[in-house]
């Protein structure tokens, strides 16, 4: 058994893993999802939010070591994390996420990718401190193959994403590189451009990359099978980094 925790990505909630979480149960994991700073029932003033309130909440959730799995945005807060604390990781999973570079914001890993697809679907608030995603244009983007009724509690949920833990980079990610790390590339992803998720992950070892024929929300689109695939990942890790 494995102890794995679940990050959601931005605008998101520990909420979205409602479907993987017994998934992963029922194959002999403790899993569990946690609400970052701002996010989901978590009151926290998203003006105050910082990458590094992120990572101190994901490591203030462990209780030992962790695989740490991070979807999109989620990417940043469980490197972060690792960096800080790579005892209390077992693993680092990147979920159709960003892979941090060392100095590299998320926003301008984003910028730097082949293709913009989020471009225009950004709302900002007049203080600049969050922005939203045009609800006509989240389903196209991220739920295009998920149930319609995840797709409706998405947009019902989606809340409002802190802008400066994006725009804020990890000078090192030395240590947390120290840890096992893995990608699971989402090869119909009309968020993050496929191409450019294989790109980010070019580094790893290849029995650590692996695809799922699927969108952007596969905690939605394709749960059992990435259960299956975070359980994999976890006796890998297990046999050869224990």
């Amino acid at each position: 058994m494995s102890d794995i925790l679940l990050v959601h990505g931005a605008a998101h909630g520990a909420w979205c893993w409602h479907r993987v979480i017994p998934a992963l149960a029922a194959l002999g994991h403790r899993a569990r999802a946690l609400d970052l700073p701002s996010h989901g029932d978590d009151t926290t003033d998203p003006a105050t939010v910082t990458l590094d309130a992120y990572a101190r909440a994901i490591l203030e959730a462990t209780e030992g070591p962790t695989i740490l799995v991070g979807h999109s945005m989620g990417g940043f807060p469980i490197t972060a994390a690792a960096e800080i604390a790579p005892d209390r990781v077992s693993a680092l999973v990147y979920l159709c996420a960003y892979l941090p570079k060392p100095g590299l914001s998320l926003a301008e890993m984003r910028r730097a990718g082949p293709r913009q697809p989020l471009a225009g679907s950004f709302r900002i608030d007049e203080t600049r401190t969050t922005f939203t995603f045009d609800p006509e244009q989240a389903p196209a983007l991220f739920y295009h193959d998920c149930p319609p009724e995840d797709v409706s509690l998405a947009l019902r949920r989606l809340c409002r994403q802190p802008i400066r833990p994006q725009e804020t980079p990890i000078p090192d990610t030395a240590r947390a590189a120290t840890r096992p790390r893995f990608y699971i590339r989402c090869t119909d992803d009309r968020a993050i451009p496929p191409e450019y998720q294989q790109s980010m992950a070019a580094d790893l070892p290849l029995d650590h990359i692996s695809t799922l024929p699927c969108g952007h929300s596969p905690f939605f689109a394709a749960p059992i099978a990435l259960a299956r695939r975070i359980d994999a990942i976890a006796h890998h890790a297990s046999v050869n980094f224990a």
